[in-house]
């Protein structure tokens, strides 16, 4: 097999997750430039509302002449979204629709509100047989082939696995113009010689030069190419990731079957583009392959012992068949979701490794040639909620399901596929006898507050009116703005009929919550008690302390809550002193409620050692408390201490001295 390699394209570098083409095809079929996305003032203009509407991110304006936008006219075209250029020798444009309108299936698309109903579109797409081959006759489907090859492999050796390198070399580097026992032969050869050599990177890099010989652009393209192009292969829902290859999803065998029966067309390409945009058939549109589809479905959630009625249901259509079987496969995908939390405790290196990429910006990290986890650096808001529920799900002991937990959708691999929809919280994690929400941001600018401080709130109001029990937030970012702090500090909302709520949101950086989730499964202490209990904590001083001595207050907290669970020491909370907030009711045995109105503390630097501050509602602008929450910084007179409380009770003012009046067992304080 010398012939010169041309490796097919399924997406293309500059949209490499499917995932988001829908989000940004909404955008395009909301604007002007439907059946306008060619000029060259048109396609800057799509790009620039790319970017204004968070789809893209265009550094600083780094591409000013409109290739993102042509990336994904691109992809539109290519799936059928939108009417493609037809080349005169091809037939006439008008035959087929108005370039760049959308098309039938493009509307059809849109309407996909379902994970599910976005992968059959995806399917529906690539079962066209639309890229050329090299005769120059034919065109063929990528994912047809590639299944023709997989279930030949599978004949052969029992499992339709095919590794990364296997792909890369003898996976999208052929079509239907080889010959498939050729290619499989090939394949087994590469992997029985792989799998005697102990030196795997090197083995890969000798296999990549010497199929390189036959291929005429840079060899990295082989392996760089793989990952995108397994990943649009994905999102149909007929395959799946193994390891960092591909391997057929066991319940849809029957349609992969029928899919690689035929694998190449000499159909004119004006009659592709005509099945591509009205939507392509499908096997499944067949009332008998349909009703096998679901009979090999309902064996196999027999063999799981999985429960299941569709009994209600009526089973005398493809669609009806078909409906019959997305609920089946719901509920398969939820056990399988219930399957992969219960594994979640034995993966939390791996978590903690992606956190570590998420701190980064993004990136990859390889543990060996077929193990490796990757971020996408435009991908990281979905990554960090995804990668906040999978170690939520790790430290376990949740009441409800894990697909209740979280806001935002999985494909197949339990990747995330997008963020959480507007309008609710990230993540509800309910426990016996508290719950907590999370909420994340991948913002880190002053912008912060701004977009983030008011739905926050929000989401934990309403989690406090929904759940009968204590309800915490907790604000994970990569870097908390000093100013979404101070929001949160004082944690103030007013729910309907101005009922006013104090809510406890704990801002951490995600360093910080990565110091302290390593800490717990090191010491075997993972548990939802420790989390509240270090929410607890940095809570505490939220009333004394401004926002920046907060904010330090937490990172110190953080640190010493880690290490006493790794060092299994014991906290002794009854040497810790008390800590009285601005305008703290008092209750005293003798002279009933109080109120703190006032502090006296001792500054060195102040000519008569003892002043009285304000300190009812906060202190004076000028004097603020340490982060231990107990020594003052005033702009002019330096460190201080706390000497006394002022206090006014009904009949008398007092000033009771700090901290020993308050370990009075007369005296007591409500926080």
């Amino acid at each position: 097999m010398n012939k010169q390699i041309k490796i097919w394209l399924l997406g293309n570098t500059g949209l490499r997750n499917p995932n988001r083409i829908q989000e940004g095809f909404s955008v395009f079929a909301n604007s002007a430039f439907v059946g306008h996305l060619h000029s060259r003032e048109n396609e800057i203009g799509f790009m620039n509302l790319l970017d204004e509407k968070g789809i893209i991110q265009n550094e600083e304006g780094k591409d000013s002449s409109g290739s993102h936008a042509r990336k994904w006219r691109l992809m539109f075209a290519k799936n059928g979204f939108i009417y493609p250029q037809i080349q005169k020798k091809d037939g006439r444009q008008e035959e087929l629709g108005a370039l760049d309108d959308i098309t039938p299936f493009g509307r059809s698309f849109l309407k996909a509100d379902t994970y599910p109903a976005v992968q059959e579109c995806y399917l529906r797409a690539m079962s066209v047989e639309q890229f050329p081959m090299t005769d120059g006759m034919h065109y063929f489907s990528p994912l047809r082939w590639l299944l023709a090859i997989m279930l030949e492999l599978e004949k052969r050796t029992g499992s339709s696995e095919l590794s990364r390198i296997e792909f890369a070399l003898w996976g999208h580097t052929t079509d239907p113009s080889y010959n498939l026992q050729e290619v499989v032969d090939n394949i087994l050869d590469l992997r029985q010689r792989r799998a005697t050599t102990t030196a795997k990177r090197s083995f890969d890099k000798k296999e990549i030069a010497k199929r390189g010989e036959n291929y005429n652009k840079k060899p990295d393209n082989f392996l760089d190419y793989s990952d995108m192009n397994m990943r649009y292969l994905r999102i149909s829902g007929i395959l799946q990731r193994k390891g960092r290859g591909l391997i057929i999803v066991p319940t849809k065998h029957v349609l992969a079957e029928k899919l690689a029966k035929t694998t190449a067309s000499s159909e004119p390409i004006m009659k592709q583009y005509k099945l591509l945009c009205a939507g392509a058939p499908l096997p499944t549109d067949d009332a008998e392959v349909s009703k096998a589809l679901l009979d090999d479905l309902i064996q196999k959630m027999k063999e799981r012992h999985i429960l299941y009625d569709i009994s209600d249901l009526p089973l005398n259509t493809p669609a009806e068949i078909n409906i019959a079987r997305q609920r089946l496969e719901n509920i398969l995908a939820q056990t399988d979701e219930i399957q992969y939390a219960n594994d979640q405790r034995n993966q939390w290196k791996e978590i903690r490794d992606y956190m570590t990429l998420l701190i980064k910006g993004g990136g990859k990290l390889i543990y060996d040639e077929d193990n490796a986890i990757e971020v996408p650096k435009d991908e990281t808001p979905a990554y960090l909620e995804w990668i906040l529920w999978r170690a939520t799900l790790a430290i376990d002991h949740m009441l409800n399901k894990p697909y209740e937990v979280r806001g935002f959708k999985l494909d197949s691999d339990f990747l995330p596929v997008s963020t959480a929809g507007g309008g609710k919280g990230d993540l509800y994690c309910e426990f016996q006898d508290f719950t907590i929400l999370t909420e994340v941001t991948m913002s880190t600018s002053s912008r912060q507050e701004a977009m983030e401080g008011e739905p926050v709130r929000r989401h934990v109001s309403d989690a406090v009116l929904k759940y009968d029990k204590p309800v915490y937030g907790m604000f994970i970012a990569i870097r908390i703005d000093t100013n979404t702090a101070e929001t949160f500090r004082h944690g103030i909302w007013y729910a309907k009929g101005d009922m006013k709520q104090r809510l406890d949101i704990v801002p951490l950086t995600l360093r910080q919550f990565q110091k302290y989730f390593v800490a717990m499964f090191e010491a075997n202490e993972a548990n939802p008690a420790k989390l509240r209990e270090l929410i607890v904590k940095c809570e505490s001083r939220r009333d004394i302390l401004e926002a920046p001595a907060w904010k330090q207050y937490i990172d110190a907290t953080v640190s010493e809550k880690a290490s006493e669970i790794i060092g299994k020491t014991i906290a002794h909370k009854d040497s810790e002193e008390i800590l009285i907030p601005a305008g703290a009711v008092v209750k005293h045995d003798v002279f009933g409620e109080g109120q703190v109105v006032a502090l006296e503390a001792s500054f060195d630097d102040y000519p008569a050692n003892i002043i009285e501050l304000p300190y009812l509602r906060s202190l004076p602008d000028e004097v603020s408390f340490c982060p231990d929450g107990k020594s003052l910084l005033h702009d002019r007179f330096g460190e201080g201490t706390v000497c006394s409380y002022v206090i006014v009770f009904s009949n008398v003012i007092m000033r009771l001295s700090y901290p020993k009046a308050f370990k009075d067992s007369l005296l007591t304080i409500e926080l």
